[in-house]
This record gives C-alpha cells, sequence and structure tokens, in this order.
C-alpha cells in the first residue's frame, strides 16, 4: 500500500524492515555456523540473455566480495515472472541449496524474488528450517 505521495505506507515500511532483519539473522546464523567456506548460487531474473550475464558479474563481484564461494551452477529463469512459487529457475535453485551444495542463494535484489511480504516471509522460513539463507546484493545510491 502506498500513501498520496506515492511513497510506501508505514505499515508496508515497517513489514519490509521487520523481513529484511529476519533474512539478515538468517543470513548471519547459516554463514556463522558453516564448518567450511561459505558456497552460494546464484539466481537471476532477466528479461534477455544480455541482462542475466550482466547481473551474474554483479552478483560475481558481490560474492568475492564478501569472500565467500560461487557454486558450479546458477540458476536464472528469463522473461516476465510468474509468482516465485511456478518459476523453474528458482525451484531448481533451492533444490540445489536445500541438498547441500550451498548455503546460500543470491540474487540482484528481492523484487527478484516477490514483492509479497507473505509469501516472501514463508520461503525465508523455508530456505532457514533446511540452512539456506536468502542474500540480495546491497542497494547503491542512485539505484
Amino acid at each position: 500500500m502506498t500513501t498520496d505521495s506515492g511513497r510506501p505506507s508505514l505499515s508496508t515500511a515497517l513489514a519490509d524492515g521487520r523481513l529484511e532483519g529476519l533474512r539478515s539473522l538468517y543470513e548471519r546464523e547459516v554463514t556463522n555456523g558453516a564448518s567450511r567456506t561459505v558456497r552460494v548460487a546464484p539466481y537471476v531474473l532477466a528479461s534477455s540473455v544480455a541482462e542475466r550475464r550482466a547481473d551474474l558479474k554483479l552478483i560475481e563481484a558481490y560474492v568475492l566480495e564478501k569472500g565467500w564461494h560461487l557454486a558450479l551452477t546458477n540458476f536464472a529463469d528469463l522473461g516476465q515472472a510468474p509468482p516465485v512459487t511456478d518459476r523453474s529457475g528458482f525451484n531448481e535453485a533451492c533444490r540445489y541449496a536445500t541438498q547441500g551444495f550451498a548455503h546460500g542463494l543470491v540474487a540482484i535484489s528481492r523484487h527478484a524474488i516477490t514483492t509479497d511480504n507473505a509469501v516472501y516471509e514463508e520461503l525465508l522460513d523455508f530456505l532457514h528450517n533446511r540452512g539456506v539463507f536468502l542474500a540480495f546484493l546491497p542497494c547503491r545510491d542512485g539505484a
């Protein structure tokens, strides 16, 4: 919900902040508990192959900056995004990570996953209960 000024309502902003805190907590718990180097699998939602390549480069740079390792596989969905539960690339990424091949999934932003707070919270809990976190690139000023 937005206000007349086009800004998110206070309740939406509070919910978004709470969910970011939960996501961040889960990331810290999984990475702190990792007995070896943290391995992550990139996930990209892109409208073109060129956008996919560009996003993967940004994710790779972020992962290296964090001192994590990239998994041997990356995942993507191209085109207009159906609900996150109906995306084959994202579902494959979740299976890959929950089977122990990665500690986490990294995407460009939360919008690449879902903007629905209830679905997002359910997804965070689902992954966390299986020892997997979800990470996003930090917001850049002006972006």
